[in-house]
């Protein structure tokens, strides 16, 4: 179950960074700085506004389409779940190696912290289609509560796995492998936290219609 989650996510990125790349650069620049105003007022209500801003500001120049919180939304959990598999290849790369080696503490340690990130990316994948399935015009508050209520379980359960993974390495003295997982994890962490909040920010609008 949880390859194939791994492999429905792994579509639905690239699916969204297919869109991305096939897109013409946006000539339009009154309509780039529409955009990008949008995007840094967003971004000021996530714990790192200034990671939201250098995350999400590039797809403010090409014809892909982010004109309401629901498609901003989209894109940062689209980004979380880009980290979040680049971080789960590192691991297993790193995994791989210590393996070889017979480094039976180190590669433990990084086994739970691949662990958590798996799981993280596969709840994130779970998010992605379930936000797909809000539509502006849904009527039924029921199940505007209900697909808001499974989006923001899946997106808190990835921030506490990839927190997980960051408090697996304590203290400020630890090799340079260690680090660069810390660094790594940590960011999967911080920008999910981001995620989570624009997410949240959409979902009062979205759960309070007149």
């Amino acid at each position: 179950m949880a390859k194939l989650m791994s492999l429905i996510s792994l579509l639905i990125l690239l699916n969204l960074f297919s869109t991305l790349t096939a897109a013409e650069p946006s000539y339009s620049s009154a309509k780039n700085s529409q955009k990008r105003a949008f995007i840094e007022a967003s971004c000021k209500s996530t714990r790192y506004p200034d990671l939201c801003l250098r995350c999400l500001a590039r797809f403010a120049d090409t014809n892909f389409t982010i004109e309401t919180l629901q498609q901003l939304a989209h894109v940062a959990l689209s980004v979380s779940l880009y980290r979040s598999l680049y971080t789960k290849s590192y691991l297993l790369k790193m995994a791989k190696q210590f393996k070889a080696v017979k480094s039976g503490i180190e590669y433990q340690i990084v086994q739970d912290c691949l662990k958590q990130i798996d799981d993280s990316v596969d709840q994130l994948g779970l998010s992605i289609r379930e936000l797909r399935r809000l539509n502006s015009q849904n009527t039924n508050i029921d199940d505007v509560l209900w697909h808001v209520s499974n989006v923001e379980t899946w997106v808190s359960t990835a921030l506490t796995d990839a927190s997980a993974c960051v408090d697996s390495f304590p203290g400020q003295r630890m090799s340079k492998m260690k680090a660069t997982i810390k660094v790594k994890a940590l960011n999967v962490a911080q920008v999910t936290s981001n995620a989570l909040a624009l997410f949240h920010k959409y979902a009062a609008r979205a759960t309070h219609k007149p």
